[in-house]
């Protein structure tokens, strides 16, 4: 009998040593698990402000090149250069207003965990850099910058009759102010582009508002992620590569020797 009651007490006495020590596996289990959250979001969020970052595509203006809802990726620790696809922020009021993301959206966005909306982001294909003389339309019905002739066939949007869009159809003969980029999309009588703005006053200079800012570019475009059936990566068309550099100084402010206003 004393034996037994002996057992019994040995037996409720390591049943409550190993409670303590269940509660302690359990409470380390749930620590590593947020330790791993939040080192995963860390690392998401340096991928995305300083490596790369996906933009979901928002207009028409860069078929079929890219199409509404593509998923694409810019990468932020690449040079860009002319013939590149970029993404930039829209500081330059092209885009209307449109209804604020959810702070839940915001959140995910800024950690990388949802692509950026096309709210805050516009897609081209950079033409001109800083000093650049872009016009439209040669002899032949081309864009030419610093003298050369672009041929764009192999990028601009394809009608159904298989013909394809017209470079531009309005003519433009510009250089590129200092700082500044200028950016046509690839579906060109869809794209409200550098062209479109020509015209507009910004910062009281006429036609200031046609070129994005180089602080505004997120990075070139070097993937299609998404949807996989439209996967696809991205580089420079040929037609870039005899392109000279431009000749002397970018102007301060943008030289505007035609445009359609």
């Amino acid at each position: 009998m004393g034996t037994a009651l002996k057992r019994g007490a040995e037996d409720s006495s390591a049943t409550e040593s190993q409670a303590p020590s269940l509660g302690r596996r359990i409470a380390g289990g749930v620590r590593e698990i947020v330790i791993i959250v939040v080192v995963a979001l860390i690392v998401s969020t340096l991928l995305k402000t300083f490596v790369a970052q996906m933009f979901i595509i928002p207009s028409e203006s860069m078929e079929k090149t890219l199409e509404i809802n593509d998923r694409v990726v810019a990468m932020k620790v690449v040079h860009y250069q002319r013939g590149d696809v970029i993404v930039f922020e829209d500081d330059l009021g092209w885009l209307p207003a449109a209804a604020a993301p959810s702070e839940a959206q915001k959140v995910l966005e800024f950690v990388g965990l949802l692509p950026a909306g096309g709210n805050q982001y516009l897609v081209k294909r950079l033409i001109g850099l800083p000093g650049d003389h872009v016009t439209c339309c040669s002899a032949s019905g081309r864009v030419k910058v610093n003298g050369v002739e672009l041929d764009e066939t192999s990028y601009l949007y394809t009608n159904v009759d298989g013909t394809t869009v017209a470079p531009s159809e309005a003519a433009f003969d510009v250089v590129v102010p200092a700082g500044r980029v200028f950016v046509l999309g690839d579906h060109r009588n869809r794209s409200a582009d550098s062209r479109y703005h020509l015209c507009d006053t910004s910062e009281g200079t006429k036609g200031l508002g046609a070129f994005p800012t180089l602080a505004s570019i997120q990075g070139p475009v070097r993937a299609n992620a998404y949807p996989f059936d439209r996967s696809r990566t991205f580089s420079v068309p040929a037609t870039f590569a005899s392109v000279p550099a431009a000749t002397g100084a970018p102007p301060a402010r943008p030289q505007i020797n035609a445009a359609n206003c």
